[in-house]
């Protein structure tokens, strides 16, 4: 074998395009007849000089059948298999970015800052990533690319990385079954998607949050208060008034359902937003969203936690949501309501309140 590679190695110089076409193949030949003998470092070093140096003159479809032949070798030649993951060529660098053991992290966080989105595609089905890597995938790779890396179970995100992607995925429902079933999402990240993603996504959720142990909670609390704190955005102009308002209503025991309706009725937006987040122990901005994006299933989710009555969550749906298509949905509201239990409610707040105590420390 030492004999014949010196010969190829030789021929190597050979001025004719299909000669050293010949050459590479008879070459790659040669090194897979050798693969399970032990190969001395020398010899790989002389199998990595001559066949980087073909590889690098050949046509796209030639380094690309050569990639295919090395993604999969346990001990490649160095430069060569690094020289195929870095080419411009997608057909040439994807098999190896997707398959090779022999990258190293290196290697890859190199190709993830410096190449194309089929080259950061094709790193996402790694079984090997690390948090360098994907942080660097998500730093600039596209939505497609994203949803790709969620889906791989085994690739690790930073914390950071999973924050840009749920921010990614709220203003994308592309992302959000990707988000949503991803295992390894911290839950207060998992629960910010409850306001965004559809009912089949947020059950699951709600299964979730049923499986958590509460030394993982209280973490998970913990994990989201920095993010959450600055997050809620400006008070409305009234606030002080309202809020002053609302505190003398409690003190004097006259703050009950019926004046939650009447200020819906008579546009009091902010102390009913105020009165419905002292009833549900969340905080103002939480409230505000849910009732500006008419969001029934949150709504829900709030009364029942605050223990509404039936009668006055319909209510307040019908008032607070489109009148004229509320008023003939009111029997699949109180269905809804019904099968919603004040536990699941209570669970899901949890992660909710992190926003009241975030804007208390921040304050």
């Amino acid at each position: 074998m030492a004999a014949r590679l010196a010969e190829l190695i030789a021929l190597a110089q050979e001025p004719s395009s299909a000669r050293r076409r010949e050459l590479l193949r008879e070459l790659t030949d040669a090194f897979f007849m050798s693969e399970d003998a032990p190969r001395s470092p020398a010899e790989l070093g002389l199998f990595d000089d001559v066949l980087e140096q073909l590889a690098r003159d050949m046509e796209t479809a030639v380094r690309a059948e050569l990639s295919e032949r090395m993604a999969a070798v346990a001990v490649p030649p160095p430069r060569l298999i690094r020289s195929l993951a870095r080419d411009e060529a997608e057909a040439v660098a994807v098999p190896v970015l997707a398959r090779s053991p022999a990258l190293s992290e290196t290697d890859l966080v190199e190709v993830a800052e410096t190449r194309g989105p089929a080259h950061l595609l094709a790193l996402t089905v790694r079984a090997d990533l690390t948090e360098r890597v994907t942080d660097a995938v998500v730093d600039r790779g596209d939505d497609a690319t994203l949803k790709r890396l969620l889906e791989n179970p085994s690739a690790p995100l930073s914390r950071r990385a999973s924050e840009a992607a749920v921010d990614r995925a709220l203003a994308n429902p592309e992302l959000h079954a990707a988000v949503v079933q991803r295992q390894s999402l911290p839950p207060d990240l998992l629960n910010e998607m409850y306001f965004v993603v559809e009912r089949r996504l947020r059950d699951r959720i709600l299964a979730r949050n049923a499986e958590l142990d509460p030394a993982l909670l209280e973490a998970a609390l913990r994990s989201g208060r920095a993010r959450l704190a600055i997050q809620d955005g400006a008070l409305p102009p009234d606030y002080a008034r309202a809020e002053a308002r609302v505190r003398a209503l409690k003190a004097s025991g006259g703050l009950g359902p019926p004046q939650l309706v009447a200020m819906v009725r008579h546009g009091e937006r902010t102390e009913f937003l105020l009165a419905l987040a002292d009833a549900a122990d969340i905080d103002f901005p939480t409230a505000r969203r849910i009732i500006e994006r008419k969001d029934l299933d949150a709504l829900a989710v709030i009364c029942k936690a605050a223990n509404f009555d039936r009668a006055l969550f319909l209510t307040l749906a019908v008032l607070l949501l489109d009148p004229g298509s509320a008023m003939g949905k009111a029997e699949e509201y109180g269905r809804l309501y019904a099968e919603l239990s004040r536990e699941a409610a209570l669970r899901t707040l949890r992660f909710w309140r992190v926003r009241r105590e975030g804007a208390a420390l921040a304050a």
